[in-house]
């Protein structure tokens, strides 16, 4: 790629038009954009050499927003991101960069799950044993299948995952 710009710029600096350089060095229409963009490369640097990249600087997380931020996480760490980033007037991808990326902590999406406690497994043994005693004894013409069931809705939480 080099050794072609080079050429580009040798045929240019010898009086050559990007058309007729276009001929000359049997570059395809698909890649003619190659020949015009040397040419304003040349003109504006002088050279054919790439630009540098330029490094995006890191404008969401300042060190006074990666303080608070783990200031917050600490007092709770059952904390929305996308709460504390709309309060904190951040972008919500930032927020979690930050989290991710600079203070090394992993986000989790709190669910609700059905909770069975000890009460309710027992008494679900026994239902189970009972029924399985009537099917025993009774004909299976005259017994009725139901899912219902009272559910107890709560939140759960990987212990793993919260720090103390």
């Amino acid at each position: 790629m080099n050794q072609e710009r080079a050429a580009i710029i040798e045929l240019l600096s010898n009086g050559k038009r990007p058309g007729e350089i276009l001929k000359l060095l049997h570059i395809p229409k698909s890649r003619r954009k190659i020949v015009y963009r040397t040419i304003q490369r040349y003109n504006k640097t002088g050279g054919h050499k790439r630009y540098a990249k330029k490094r995006s600087t890191k404008v969401g997380t300042t060190p006074r927003l990666k303080k608070v931020v783990i200031d917050r996480i600490r007092r709770n760490p059952r904390r929305s991101l996308r709460k504390m980033a709309s309060e904190l007037k951040v972008s919500h991808g930032s927020m979690q960069n930050l989290v991710k990326n600079d203070l090394h902590l992993k986000s989790f999406k709190r669910r609700t799950v059905h909770f069975l406690s000890e009460k309710i497994v027992n008494k679900e043994t026994c239902l189970k044993q009972g029924h399985a005693a009537r099917l025993a004894t009774q004909p299976l013409e005259n017994t009725i299948f139901s899912e219902e069931k009272l559910f107890t809705i709560e939140e759960a939480t990987n212990k793993q995952m919260i720090e103390n």
